[in-house]
C-alpha cells in the first residue's frame, strides 16, 4: 500500500514538473515573440502637430501589424536623441525609425544602432551619415519649388516682387531642401528679390519674433515663404499686429494652417501627409525585420492647399 502511494506521489510530481516545464517553454516562446515584435521610433519633437500626426500614423500601422511601437521624444536635442536610441537598444527593439533633429548630428545616434546591427529607417529628414536602410519623405525640393511658383503666380502683375524667407532649423535636410527648391525658382529672376532670409527653427513663437524683427528692418515686402506651417502661423500673428497684408505660404499642411488658409490668413500651404509617412515608415521597418528588401528612398506625395 505504501509503495503504491509512493508511486502515485512520484507520478504526480513528475506530471507537475512536466506541466511546469511546458508552461515555462510557452511563456518563454511568448516573451521572445513579443520582444521580436517591438519597434522603436525617435521623433525630433512632439511639440509640433506635424510630428504628433506622424506618431499617430506610425502607432496605428504598428497596431494593425501586431507590433509594439515605443515612441520617444528628442525635444529637438541631438544629445537627447542619442540617449533615446541607447534606451531603445536596451529595450531590445528589432528596428528603429528616426526623425532626425539635425541631419549631421544624427549620424552619432544611428551609429549606436549600427553597432548593435539594428536596422535604421529615417523619416522626413535625411541623415548625412551612418548606415540607413530606407528613407521615407516628401520631395522637399519639389515642395519648395511649388511654394515659389505659387507666390510668383499670385504676384505676376507686379514688376518688382519682394519675398521674405523663414528658414527651419539650420542643418536639417528639410531646411536645406525646401530652401533649395524655393531658390531654384526665384533666384536669377530680374524682378524678384529675397529681401530677408532668416532661421526661425520650425517654431511658431520664433516665427513670430523673427517676422517682427524683419518688419522693423525691412518693412516693404509682398510675400512670406516659411519652411513649415508653425513658422508661417507665427508670421501671420506678427503681420496682423503690424496691419500688413502679404501673401503667406507655409509647408506641411497641418490642421491649424489649413484652417488659416480657409479663413484667408494664409494663402497656401504645401501639404505633406505626416500620418502616411509614419505609417509607411513602420510598414517598411516591419519588412526589414522580416528580411525583405525595401527601396532606399520612398517618396510621399505632396499637394498644395489653397482657398
Amino acid at each position: 500500500m505504501k509503495r503504491r502511494s509512493l508511486k502515485l506521489l512520484s507520478l504526480s510530481v513528475v506530471s507537475m514538473l512536466l506541466v511546469g516545464s511546458l508552461v515555462g517553454c510557452s511563456q518563454q516562446k511568448e516573451s521572445t515573440t513579443t520582444a521580436t515584435k517591438k519597434l522603436g521610433m525617435v521623433i525630433s519633437t512632439l511639440n509640433n502637430p506635424f510630428f504628433v500626426s506622424m506618431k499617430d500614423g506610425a502607432e496605428k500601422k504598428a497596431k494593425e501589424l501586431g507590433y509594439t511601437l515605443v515612441v520617444l521624444d528628442s525635444q529637438n536635442d541631438s544629445a537627447k536623441e542619442r540617449s533615446n536610441v541607447e534606451d531603445l537598444m536596451q529595450q531590445g527593439v528589432t528596428a528603429i525609425i528616426i526623425n532626425p533633429t539635425d541631419s549631421d548630428a544624427v549620424k552619432n545616434s544611428i551609429q549606436v544602432a549600427n553597432d548593435k546591427k539594428v536596422p535604421v529607417i529615417t523619416v522626413d529628414r535625411q541623415a548625412n551619415g551612418g548606415d540607413v536602410v530606407c528613407h521615407v519623405a516628401s520631395d522637399n525640393v519639389k515642395g519648395g519649388s511649388m511654394a515659389a511658383d505659387f507666390i510668383l503666380d499670385q504676384l505676376k502683375t507686379k514688376s518688382d516682387i519682394k519675398i521674405v524667407e523663414l528658414q527651419g532649423i539650420p542643418g536639417a535636410s528639410a531646411t536645406r531642401d525646401r530652401g533649395a527648391g524655393f531658390h531654384k525658382v526665384v533666384d536669377g529672376k530680374a524682378n524678384v528679390k529675397v529681401v530677408a532670409s532668416q532661421a526661425a527653427d520650425f517654431d511658431r513663437q520664433k516665427g513670430l519674433s523673427v517676422t517682427e524683427n524683419i518688419i522693423q528692418a525691412t518693412p516693404a515686402f509682398d510675400a512670406v515663404f516659411a519652411h513649415n506651417d508653425e513658422m508661417a502661423l507665427g508670421a501671420v500673428k506678427a503681420l496682423k499686429a503690424a496691419n500688413k497684408n502679404v501673401i503667406i505660404v507655409g509647408f506641411d499642411g497641418n490642421k491649424d494652417a489649413v484652417d488659416a488658409v480657409n479663413s484667408g490668413d494664409m494663402a497656401a500651404t504645401i501639404a505633406q501627409q505626416p500620418d502616411l509617412m509614419g505609417s509607411m515608415a513602420v510598414d517598411n521597418a516591419v519588412k526589414v525585420t522580416k528580411g525583405e528588401t525595401v527601396p532606399k528612398q520612398i517618396p510621399v506625395e505632396l499637394k498644395i492647399v489653397k482657398k
